[in-house]
């Protein structure tokens, strides 16, 4: 990331930079090849119901997983049976993976089935049950698969390269999957972390996105609220209890500078903060040696995020750790424009009156971004 970022200075950061370019180069023409398949017949195939994809540009967390199950949640709340449909990467030996194990604690009886071949597993899945939406984890560059309304996460604190005034540059030489004319797909363009944010600058980003998506679409802003720390042995406290407190905290996710900061709004005071890759396979030792690294840093509390807490669990099962254990527990909340998501959802759902196909037409589904 310093390399990318321009932290990094020197005449071997700068040849490695100029490698990378010459990487993103080569991504972009592999982009624009794959743009031109989609416009082939048959290569965009529609789901049997409604289909409501939640993605993003970047790599990396930009909140995904907490607005598909907000998401699950006013679907169930409209009286509709939604299915959660998301490719399963880092799932082990079939199982499912983080993702799916935070999104049964955070949108508990939705069904939710992993599987890379997201159309075929909707499909049988339909074939045996009922099912009104599906919510596509992670499907703006799934682009096989029909969808219905696109919404677009962008993460307030790396909107499109890694600061506010980066506009970002595709991967490998910056962190975008695609480049940002990709957003004028988009149906809904949701600013997540606003809380990390100030006014000035979350303005500036809507501006930005603006600039890239169609005329009228909505730029709604979200937030992540902590709501509690899920304790090792099953309590759970006040998220507020570790304001003022000294923390070790631990993360193998995404945007590991947004748990930091969260932890920094809460109050706490995080003295020891360690990085895993996201995804990231954690073996007992692993958890042994933060363990020890922060009742050595003379902390009581050692935090990690919900989505790492569900793999480190199981290896800490039935032990007393000499440091308390916990998972933040956070709720993603559209602060503005919550009524237009809504809407948005009920309308995939025709009435008996209505025309048989909800949605955009296939045409428009299968148009390329501009710009590639």
């Amino acid at each position: 990331m310093a390399v990318i970022s321009g932290e990094r200075r020197g005449t071997v950061a700068a040849a490695e930079r100029a490698g990378l370019a010459a990487l993103a180069a080569l991504y972009r023409a592999g982009l624009a090849a794959h743009n031109l398949r989609l416009r082939l017949p048959g290569a965009v195939r529609r789901a049997p119901c409604p289909v409501a994809s939640v993605g993003n540009l970047t790599v990396g967390g930009t909140g995904k997983t907490p607005m598909v199950a907000l998401l699950a949640r006013l679907a169930t709340g409209l009286g509709l049976r939604p299915l959660i449909v998301s490719r399963g990467y880092g799932a082990a030996g079939g199982g499912p993976n983080e993702e799916a194990c935070e999104l049964e604690a955070l949108a508990p009886g939705v069904p939710h089935v992993q599987s890379p071949d997201r159309l075929r597993a909707i499909q049988e899945w339909t074939a045996e049950h009922p099912c009104d939406l599906v919510i596509l984890d992670d499907g703006f560059q799934h682009r096989r698969l029909a969808r219905d309304l696109d919404i677009v996460l962008v993460d307030a604190i790396r909107p499109f390269g890694l600061g506010l005034s980066d506009f970002g540059r595709l991967l490998p030489r910056g962190i975008l999957r695609e480049p940002l004319s990709a957003l004028a797909r988009a149906d809904i363009a949701v600013i997540t972390r606003t809380e990390l944010v100030d006014a000035a600058d979350l303005a500036r980003i809507k501006e930005r996105v603006a600039l890239r998506t169609r005329p009228g679409t909505p730029i709604l802003a979200a937030g992540h609220r902590p709501t509690g720390l899920r304790m090792l042995e099953g309590s759970r406290r006040e998220a507020t209890s570790i304001n003022g407190r000294d923390v070790a905290a631990a993360c193998g996710i995404g945007n590991p500078e947004a748990f930091r900061r969260t932890l920094e709004v809460l109050g706490a005071r995080v003295r020891l903060f360690e990085v895993f890759p996201d995804h990231y396979a954690y073996a007992r030792a692993d958890l042994d040696l933060l363990i020890e690294a922060a009742r050595a840093a003379g902390v009581k509390t050692l935090v990690t995020t919900g989505k790492d807490f569900v793999k480190w669990r199981p290896l800490l099962a039935g032990l007393a750790p000499p440091v308390d254990v916990a998972a933040l527990e956070v709720a993603l909340e559209v602060i503005e424009g919550e009524d237009v998501l809504r809407r948005r959802i009920a309308a995939l759902v025709p009435r008996e009156a209505d025309p048989p196909q909800a949605g955009r037409s296939q045409e428009n589904v299968n148009a390329p971004a501009e710009g590639l």
